[in-house]
């Protein structure tokens, strides 16, 4: 298990991390988020020593992390950090071997993921060659070249197209499926819910929520009811009791209320408007929580 305790990192009077503390256990999918500059990447790079905090530790499975442990870990930072003009291929065997791989089983590790990211007749081909979502996905496989315990991603989906959201994804999944201990950053909040059980919020240095994402959606005190009324007069809604905020998109109403709310008297309102042809019930999506955790 990665642990995160108490990390505080300043940069004159920026405070990048003020007494951060959070876990990534093995076999997790963690959604690390935050606004920008909120201390994502700054916590991400202390794992791998390149941040050195004022305070606070980070530890692997309960013990300080040293450059032989770290050589099981992979990152793959938001910035390339690969080298533009040298063959993929070559490329990816040569951070293989600086993992601890043998020369032939990097480059068999290279071979294999070239080819599980549909790269692999790409092999021979220089980085720059390659449009920016294929360098994103060699960016990955040099992550994931030494098959990695501890795997850190900073907006690992970042410029990459529907099919290779899905790839990521879907590899992601797998090495924490595996076994492994998976965290990214992104600002992909439907993606992240769709992907992850849990995550973790940072605002200005600070966790301001972390947990299942089922239970902080659950946690909110706001629930969203969409109401779409044919036949109804505009403005049909304004009267309706306990309404905090109005939206409109097309025919639809959202209407956020208090999570202790009784739909039934809502719904018998719409009814006395028109047609009832939508009308849901439900806790706020992730991006909500996230925006109210933040304050946007």
């Amino acid at each position: 298990m990665l642990r995160l305790d108490n990390l505080t990192k300043t940069y004159g009077d920026i405070v990048a991390l003020d007494h951060c503390s959070f876990d990534v256990p093995r076999g997790t999918l963690l959604g690390f988020l935050g606004p920008n500059g909120a201390g994502k990447t700054t916590a991400m790079r202390s794992v791998f020593d390149l941040v050195v905090p004022d305070e606070g530790t980070v530890a692997w499975d309960g013990a300080p992390i040293d450059e032989q442990t770290r050589l099981g870990f992979g990152y793959m930072p938001e910035q390339r950090g690969l080298y533009p003009r040298m063959r993929i291929g070559t490329q990816l065997a040569y951070f293989g071997q600086l993992h601890g791989l043998s020369a032939s089983e990097a480059k068999r590790a290279a071979e294999r993921w070239l080819s599980t990211l549909g790269l692999g007749d790409r092999i021979g081909d220089r980085l720059e060659d390659l449009s920016h979502g294929n360098q994103q996905r060699v960016q990955l496989a040099a992550a994931l070249v030494h098959e990695p315990q501890l795997l850190v991603l900073d907006e690992p989906f970042s410029g990459l197209d529907p099919l290779g959201v899905q790839a990521m994804a879907e590899i992601l999944a797998e090495r924490a499926a595996s076994g492994a201990a998976v965290v990214f950053s992104s600002h992909q909040l439907d993606l992240v819910e769709d992907l992850c059980e849990s995550v973790v919020v940072i605002n200005k240095g600070n966790i301001v929520l972390a947990g299942p994402v089922v239970e902080l959606r659950a946690r909110s005190p706001h629930r969203y009811l969409d109401i779409r009324v044919e036949g109804a007069t505009d403005g049909w809604y304004a009267a309706l009791p306990g309404v905090e905020d109005v939206t409109r998109r097309n025919d639809t109403v959202r209407l956020r209320v208090s999570a202790d709310t009784d739909p039934t008297p809502l719904l018998d309102a719409a009814r006395a408007h028109g047609v009832v042809r939508e009308f849901a019930f439900a806790p706020p999506t992730l991006s909500q929580v996230f925006r109210e955790a933040v304050g946007q």
